[in-house]
């Protein structure tokens, strides 16, 4: 039987070149993510069949959705090897002017949406046989240095990192692993205003160099190429020469 995995936010980007890289290593990958025709058309572009391609419709900050997703994967599969958290989206705004409804959108998702499904994937895993899995979430190097105008976003991935160490640590005694991969512009649709510039924190306005995102998908298919014994607990792939050290 092949490994199964779960890739949230699989429908575009990051998400959907996982998934890809996933299912050309010969794992059964369920998609997940809030836009089913998204979903479907990432699976038909994979050229995978429905036996090792599943699309569950889900909206991670929901509880119910993240059950239902989980109890999805445990009919069609049986078990779970590795989950990628990798959903997520950022609210660009001034501090002061960043509305309350939108830093908890943004919360509901990186954060709480992250938490849940880990939860779920964590009692799973726990319990199957063979015991154990992987999981690994998409942490952006934001969780190390943040943005202009990106309190919500920045907060929410520092939290993930948190998470990561809290969930490495609880998994230990039923080998389950944890890792965060940390990401900086990889080239997808929402890195597209990269290239004519975004704000930097002196205030200037500047294009930032890209990468492409099949870096970010072999550094997954790396991660979980390891045995439960071993494990990345942070890697940073980023575009090489981004204003990510020394930013600021």
């Amino acid at each position: 039987m092949p490994k199964v995995a779960v890739v949230t936010g699989a429908g575009t980007g990051i998400g959907k070149a996982c998934a890809h890289a996933l299912l050309a290593e010969g794992y059964a990958v369920v998609f997940a993510g809030r836009r089913p025709e998204l979903l479907h058309a990432a699976i038909k572009d994979s050229g995978a069949g429905s036996d090792r391609a599943l699309a569950v419709p889900t909206d991670v900050g929901d509880p119910a959705a993240v059950q239902a997703l989980f109890a999805a994967v445990k009919a069609t599969y049986g078990r779970l090897d590795l989950l990628f958290n990798n959903a997520g989206f950022g609210a660009t705004a001034p501090l002061e002017d960043l509305e309350l409804e939108r830093w908890k959108a943004v919360v509901d998702t990186n954060l709480t949406g992250t938490f849940l499904c880990t939860q779920a994937a964590f009692r799973m895993m726990k319990d199957q046989t063979p015991r154990g899995g992987r999981i690994v979430n998409n942490g952006s190097i934001s969780a190390h240095a943040p943005r202009p105008n990106s309190a919500a976003y920045t907060a929410t991935k520092h939290a993930v990192t948190g998470l990561t160490k809290s969930t490495a640590l609880d998994g230990r005694q039923y080998d389950i692993a944890c890792g965060q991969i940390d990401i900086g512009n990889a080239e997808t649709e929402m890195t597209q205003r990269m290239k004519a510039g975004i704000l930097q924190p002196n205030g200037s306005m500047a294009p930032e160099p890209v990468m492409d995102v099949q870096s970010v998908a072999k550094a997954l298919v790396y991660m979980d190429s390891l045995p439960l014994e071993s494990n990345v607990l942070f890697m940073t792939v980023m575009a090489t020469k981004m204003p990510f050290v020394g930013r600021g």
